[in-house]
């Protein structure tokens, strides 16, 4: 147990240890470049915000996230855009390299940076919110897409029909709301902004140059920096003017915490390791004394719910995980015909069709890779829990428990007592009749580590003179 806490305690400080200063933390006073690729989740807010960090203490010039995004969680998105927000040093956005889109919570992002950049064959748009929270209209909870035509139809804020249901109305128009005043915030395209959210309109970069929605296009980052110099922005209320020309260049990556708690940050990778803690604990309770199960079991376990924190998880698809495998387990003790187990299955399968009520790529669970990891579980847990009850079942072929009954001979008598062999081990042997060396002896109890024993019937020794 000690040997549990103080790996489980170790663990979490390696995670939430304050990163030591780097090459990429020291001065430079000149443009620190640094990425968001993939999914904006709690790793890239908290890789954003200690760069945002980073570069006020440098008195860094510029900041340039280059940006990738096809969108991300709303708690992520808004953290960064505080962060942006409350920033003295000048933050572009600039979506790149050719190919790459700033969706989703990516546009959002790029309205609230001060400097708005893309390059050719880049995109940008499709703002409407999607569902990733717990459930509609709970605390945690993110607003679902708009419904199709069709349903109940009213005029809010911005004076435009909205179909679907008010919670529906709500989200959008709040994130519609959002959106414009960040438009309003920056000078740039309203009408696009609501289409954005609303209609889930996107535009090319070209289109966006023209539309007033980014301030400029650039091929690469020498590029965007070449266009930047002399550049007037205004920054907290003050008049900024770039110098980006002969800048020095700093390209930040995240460190390997940020790196590890992004990978964490996978509801399939905390699904297993919710499963192998499961297993590890279950075989360590099953077969005590080894250690390394129930170690290997809890740290899975601990670092899976930890992970299950960071996203935006139903707790009620966490429990269904829980109790579903809790059924299979109980399917190899119990003589239930199948049902624990198919019971444990289905439990299984709807908790993690619950577990992430989101719509976002990489953050959904499929149906295949639940329905895969159900049958995993059930097969390895039926085997494990076959495996034990058959080992509980089974007679007893050693022990003291056995010695009863058993034959053996003396082969000592000294001051320390009377010795005999009994079923190959040596044992302390009292009798209430006289016993001699090579006396076949019968056990008739056991006293702790001495045997009570009596001759048995058909010894015959040799006489005495």
């Amino acid at each position: 147990m000690l040997r549990l806490l103080h790996t489980s305690v170790m663990l979490f400080a390696m995670l939430f240890a304050p990163t030591p200063a780097t090459a990429a933390d020291a001065p430079a006073a000149g443009v620190r470049v640094i990425e968001i690729d993939g999914i904006i989740g709690p790793a890239t807010a908290s890789f954003v915000a200690q760069q945002l960090e980073a570069a006020k203490a440098a008195g860094d010039r510029l900041l340039v996230l280059r940006m990738d995004t096809p969108g991300g969680l709303d708690s992520a998105m808004r953290e960064i855009i505080r962060g942006i927000l409350a920033s003295p040093v000048p933050v572009a956005t600039f979506v790149y390299p050719e190919g790459a889109r700033a969706a989703s919570a990516g546009t959002y992002i790029l309205y609230a940076s001060h400097i708005a950049a893309m390059a050719p064959a880049t995109n940008l748009g499709a703002a409407t919110p999607v569902a990733i929270g717990i459930s509609p209209g709970g605390g945690d909870s993110g607003p679902k897409p708009a419904a199709e035509p069709g349903g109940e139809e009213a005029k809010e804020a911005t004076g435009k029909p909205q179909p679907g249901s008010a919670m529906e109305r709500k989200a959008v128009n709040d994130a519609t709301a959002y959106l414009r005043s960040l438009a309003e915030l920056r000078g740039r395209n309203l009408e696009f902004a609501e289409k954005a959210v609303i209609e889930a309109a996107s535009l090319s970069s070209s289109q966006a140059l023209q539309a007033g929605v980014i301030d400029l296009v650039a091929e690469d980052l020498p590029s965007l920096l070449a266009q930047l110099d002399g550049r007037e922005i205004e920054v907290l209320g003050r008049t900024v003017t770039l110098a980006t020309g002969d800048a020095k260049v700093l390209i930040v990556q995240p460190d390997w915490k940020l790196r590890l708690l992004g990978a964490l940050a996978n509801p399939q990778l905390a699904i297993v390791l919710m499963m192998i803690g499961i297993y590890g604990l279950f075989v360590e309770f099953t077969s005590p004394g080894f250690g390394v199960p129930g170690v290997a079991g809890a740290i899975c376990l601990l670092v899976a719910l930890y992970a299950l924190h960071m996203l935006p998880v139903n707790w009620v698809g966490v429990a269904l995980i829980a109790f579903g495998a809790t059924l299979m387990v109980a399917e190899g003790f119990l003589p239930s015909f199948g049902a624990l187990g198919v019971g444990g299955l289905v439990a299984f399968v709807l908790g993690g069709l619950f577990l992430i009520d989101s719509q976002l790529p990489a953050f959904g669970l499929s149906v295949p890779f639940l329905l895969g990891m159900a049958a995993t579980s059930a097969v390895t847990l039926f085997a494990i829990g076959s495996f034990a009850a058959r080992a509980h079942r089974r007679p007893l072929a050693s022990g003291s428990d056995l010695l009863a009954g058993a034959d053996g001979r003396i082969t000592a008598i000294d001051d320390d007592g009377t010795w005999a062999t009994v079923d190959g081990e040596s044992w302390r042997v009292r009798s209430a009749s006289p016993l001699e060396l090579g006396d076949r002896i019968r056990v008739d109890a056991v006293d702790g580590l001495t045997l009570d024993v009596s001759p048995t019937e058909d010894i015959s020794r040799q006489p005495r003179s």
